[in-house]
């Protein structure tokens, strides 16, 4: 794969050209910046759950400065967080110093991954008495939400409310599967599939912790890698985490970029 041309396709794509990511948003650009506004109620969301956040920006040592200060104007303007999604190839080279200096705080980074899909497996064997169920309705949602609050420790509403909203106004958009142990799920994942794109995104992977070590993740990404590819996508993208990357290399994905959100949270009035 020429890593080069793919992050460019990347960038154009996903970043620049990006599509709202679920109902309610906004993506629009703003000189040199592109965001997303989801407006509502909810830290850092509207209130279907949205992400609020700059997608890409084109600037330079003169012109940063200026652009971080508008943006911050306009999310706190509307009482919200966002994110500032960094990449490790954006310009100028100091943003992160810049935006940590507008009082953004950074959050754990992760690696931007990218396969295409023809070359990555497609079946992947389970554990005896796993069986893989696709998310299509709120019991499914139900079961998912419930995965994710016992692997990585947050609260399921969140989760329950999002895809719910992206189940109702775009069921297309959107792909999830649950694996289950007999009646009891223990793994699950999902899968962006934004419109006018070569790029399915993974997200949300997680599997309990007594299932862990058995495939179920590797498993996850063959089923929607075969949702994907049914569907006509080119690459599988993922956001890596230090404990998703390695498997993700031994699968066939390649590094392009680190991606460090930037996360900005409005000042509490003044009493």
């Amino acid at each position: 794969m020429d890593t080069e041309a793919v992050r460019a396709l990347f960038d154009r794509q996903m970043r620049r050209q990006a599509p709202a990511d679920g109902p309610g948003a906004v993506v629009e650009r703003v000189g040199a910046v592109v965001r997303q506004t989801a407006t509502g109620s909810g830290s850092g969301g509207g209130s279907d759950g949205g992400w609020n956040g700059v997608l890409w920006s084109d600037l330079d040592e003169d012109s940063a400065d200026a652009a971080i200060s508008e943006q911050i104007r306009h999310f706190t303007s509307l009482g919200l967080e966002f994110e500032w999604k960094v990449y490790s190839h954006d310009t100028p080279h100091d943003l992160p110093r810049r935006l940590a200096a507008a009082g953004f705080t950074p959050e754990p980074p992760e690696t931007l991954m990218v396969a295409e899909a023809a070359g990555l497996p497609r079946d992947v064997a389970l554990p005896e008495g796993v069986r893989l169920v696709a998310v299509t309705d709120a019991a499914g949602v139900e079961l998912m939400a419930e995965v994710h609050e016992q692997a990585f420790g947050t609260d399921r509403g969140h989760t329950r409310e999002r895809l719910l909203a992206q189940l109702a106004a775009a069921p297309g958009s959107v792909a999830a599967g649950v694996a289950m142990a007999g009646d009891v799920p223990v793994s699950a994942a999902r899968m962006e599939l934004p419109t006018g794109t070569e790029f399915a995104g993974l997200w949300g992977g997680g599997t309990v912790p007594a299932w862990r070590g058995r495939g179920l993740y590797r498993a996850l990404v063959a089923f929607r890698t075969r949702l994907a590819a049914e569907r006509g996508y080119r690459y599988m993208q993922v956001d890596a985490s230090s404990q998703s990357r390695p498997i993700l290399r031994r699968l066939g994905f390649e590094e392009l970029s680190t991606t460090t959100p930037y996360v900005h949270t409005p000042r509490a009035p003044s009493p």
